[in-house]
């Protein structure tokens, strides 16, 4: 099949590979504009136009694909789109192109976790599995038809980001066996169960902030949630401290106060005690929490949080 293809991050990067792999033509790659990065705000090209420029794809780049694109995209003559993590809401202008549609390789079991974030959420929630849907995009936010689902385990420790490979790898296995049984016409579209429907949104900065208040199992969710980015934080001595890497165990005292800080930095949940492992002091560089305490920046008694 004539394919075009829209992606954006690193996680659709895989999906394209696969698609090169496969016996389907893709036609085009369809990202967003090169956006400015760092501190120099130097203007860089996303992942998926990186990888699509190395195996001499067409890149398209829209700032409003449905009002800018229908026209190039119609002329490209696709039988299928395929969606990964793009960046833009698609119109009916846009959904209507090709004679299959549009499929989109969404990170989560649909229903449940629609929307922007939901490796993070699943992580947030302690959910032990977690998977890539395959479906039919329409005009509402992830509520087509779903194609295709492969379950993942979600490990004990795994971070957002460890999640996000792994699914991606998955996700790009799934596309390709997904767009061979549509071209044989052996697909079987299921409705979403809408009672069973939940959405989340995109993570801000803020959202990282760690409330002592809350247990350490949801803790220890939090800094997995938040890793890669934007990371778990929290205050001490006036200064922002990242957290990394964190263990929850068993323990009482006061919420947020550093019950051992000799080589260990245990510090009082809700319920339990969270054992910092790795983080990164503000105007410093990510270290173990062995190597933080050499220099003495924190002492037992001591109270983490913003008040």
């Amino acid at each position: 099949m004539r394919i075009v293809f829209l992606g954006t991050p690193d996680f659709a990067v895989e999906s394209l590979k696969a698609l090169c792999s496969s016996k389907h033509e893709i036609v085009a790659v369809v990202t967003q504009p090169d956006r400015p990065v760092g501190r120099k705000a130097i203007l860089t090209p996303s992942p998926v136009k990186s990888f699509a420029i190395e195996q001499g794809l067409r890149v398209l780049q829209y700032e409003k694909i449905s009002e800018e694109g229908e026209s190039e995209l119609r002329g490209l003559s696709p039988d299928i789109m395929v969606t990964c993590a793009y960046g833009q809401i698609l119109k009916k202008n846009v959904l209507d192109i090709a004679p299959h549609g549009i499929i989109n390789v969404h990170a989560s079991l649909l229903p449940k976790y629609r929307g922007a974030s939901p490796v993070q959420h699943a992580i947030l929630c302690g959910d032990k599995i977690s998977g890539v849907t395959i479906m039919q995009t329409e005009e509402g936010v992830d509520t087509g038809d779903i194609l295709a689902v492969e379950k993942v385990a979600i490990g004990e420790d795994e971070t957002a980001g460890e999640l996000f490979e792994k699914l991606s790898v998955v996700g790009a296995k799934l596309l390709v066996e997904t767009l061979d049984r549509i071209e044989l016409g052996s697909v079987t579209p299921v409705k979403q169960k809408e009672s069973e429907a939940t959405h989340v949104k995109m993570i801000k900065k803020e959202d990282a902030l760690i409330d002592w208040r809350r247990s350490a199992e949801e803790i220890k969710n939090l800094v997995r949630a938040m890793n890669p980015w934007p990371i778990a934080y929290t205050y001490a001595n006036g200064k922002t401290i990242k957290i990394y890497s964190v263990e929850a165990a068993e323990g009482e005292g006061e919420a947020g106060r550093v019950l051992s800080a000799k080589g260990t930095l245990t510090v009082a949940c809700g319920k339990g005690v969270i054992v910092i492992r790795e983080l990164q002091q503000e105007g410093s560089k990510r270290m173990s929490a062995k190597e933080f305490l050499n220099g003495n920046r924190i002492a037992e008694g001591d109270r983490l949080g913003n008040d």
